[in-house]
């Protein structure tokens, strides 16, 4: 169970770290004045907006967000509740989810055409399948 809890720890990490690229870019964006007072002068009326990979970027960070939590209540779940035989295959996907979720990231902020739906669902079914070791 112990990689399985590297990769639950690995992905809570990755879910940190994702804001980064878009904070980063609206530090640029807005001057680092507007940003350490959180908004620029005129704001809303004046909102510089972010560039397109930036936003694609915050959206990747908040699509991990609203997928962390079910990934958590599986892993906890399947390690609480599947037998020690099971420990390997939670492992796997576990992994799974995570370079998935790394693929999706980088995927989705570059804006590469048809890779980001697939890599997600790579990731959501990691989830179904660790989901499984736990009911089975």
């Amino acid at each position: 169970m112990e990689t399985t809890y590297v990769y639950l720890a690995l992905s809570g990490a990755l879910t940190v770290l994702l804001w980064t690229p878009y904070v980063v870019s609206r530090l640029f964006v807005w001057g680092l004045p507007d940003f350490l007072k959180n908004y620029p002068t005129g704001y809303p009326e004046v909102d510089p907006s972010p560039p397109p990979w930036a936003q694609r970027a915050q959206r990747a960070h908040l699509n991990m967000v609203e997928t962390l939590p079910a990934f958590i209540a599986v892993v906890l779940a399947a390690t609480y509740l599947a037998d020690e035989s099971a420990s390997s295959t939670i492992a796997l996907w576990a992994q799974v989810f995570f370079f998935a979720r790394v693929a999706h990231a980088i995927v989705y902020t570059a804006g590469v055409p048809y890779w980001r739906t697939p890599t997600y669902l790579v990731s959501w079914f990691a989830v179904l399948m660790i989901a499984g070791q736990a009911i089975l």
